[in-house]
């Protein structure tokens, strides 16, 4: 049984608002001995503190709701180890909750963050306009929402996320400077920004450097391994010819990877594979993955300024925090 305030008042013969008082330091209502009886009490009685019921009479919760599409890559796992650290530090606890990559187990976890009154919420979406509706209203109610990695365009959102055009193309310029020409782009679904974002900068590669976009080398896939070997599985059965690939993340490149060594194909030297984006997944396989690094801790670093300030300063003007990520060339290209 959980002891209250009423409990110790009843133990000590005070008034319910003299034992809160006195536990919360009220030295200017209530008398030096009369704390430390109260003080003693509670102690004595098993008395907690009710810290949830604390922060909402101050229209706080003191927590920040972080929701993710999935854990089976590490680099969610990885943020939300970052952000709940930082969180930490500044008093605030966390509730993580997983949409799977389904927009209605996403708008579950909406209610689910909104009945615990969390004070915000950092989101990386599993679709870019099924829930439109949904993030406008969490909007309206006035709790504050920051979008990272995968985000939405034009959203009145801050959010934070990784040059990911930039990134392709520097991807696209060394496999082109080992004489690659036959590239191909194992992408990911069109309902995320990143796919089609990812999807313009191959474009713009091949036609800086001269070379003819091919729509056969354009594969649509899934996100995961058994994706990434599936695609490529057909593709070399399809006779299509290729000497690169270019897959949408790590996961999916470890599925290209099993396809390519099963095909006897050999990496790098028939078909280099580079992937966006790596984590140290990607230099625990063999062969280690060419892949772009995105700076998850400056990532986590920069959402937690911003959904602070914003529960801090509503008004913010909304910042849209683009952060450059870095190539790790490795042996597989």
């Amino acid at each position: 049984m959980y002891v209250t305030i009423k409990d110790i008042a009843k133990e000590l013969h005070l008034s319910r608002s003299t034992v809160s008082r006195a536990l919360s330091g009220d030295f200017l209502n209530v008398s030096q001995e009369t704390v430390d009886r109260v003080v003693e009490a509670a102690a004595r009685m098993g008395y907690k503190r009710n810290e949830l019921a604390v922060n909402l009479r101050k229209r706080k919760s003191m927590t920040v709701g972080i929701l993710v599409p999935e854990l089976k890559t590490s680099f969610y796992s990885s943020f939300i180890a970052e952000a709940q650290s930082l969180l930490k530090r500044n008093g605030y606890r966390t509730i993580i909750a997983l949409s799977n990559e389904d927009t209605t187990w996403e708008k579950s976890s909406f209610n689910l963050l909104s009945d615990y009154r969390v004070d915000g919420i950092l989101l990386s979406v599993c679709h870019n306009r099924a829930n439109l509706e949904e993030y406008s209203d969490l909007l309206g109610k006035q709790i504050p929402m920051v979008f990272f990695d995968r985000t939405i365009a034009d959203f009145p959102c801050n959010s934070v996320r990784s040059d990911d055009e930039k990134a392709v193309l520097s991807l696209m310029e060394h496999l082109i400077a080992k004489g690659r020409r036959r590239i191909v782009h194992l992408a990911g679904p069109d309902y995320i920004r990143n796919a089609s974002d990812r999807y313009r900068a191959y474009q713009s590669a091949l036609s800086l450097h001269g070379l003819s976009f091919d729509p056969a080398l354009v594969v649509k896939a899934g996100l995961y391994r058994p994706d990434g070997y599936r695609e490529i599985g057909s593709l070399l059965r399809s006779g299509v010819v290729f000497d690169a690939v270019v897959c949408f993340n790590e996961i999916q490149a470890l599925g290209c990877i099993e396809a390519l060594l099963a095909g006897g194909i050999r990496i790098p030297e028939d078909v280099s594979v580079a992937s966006m984006y790596g984590t140290e997944v990607s230099s625990l396989v063999h062969p280690s993955v060419t892949s772009i690094e995105k700076p998850i801790r400056k990532m986590a670093e920069e959402a937690v300024r911003l959904i602070l300030h914003q529960i801090s300063y509503p008004a913010t003007p909304v910042q849209d925090i683009i952060i450059p990520s870095e190539v790790v060339i490795r042996d597989s290209s």
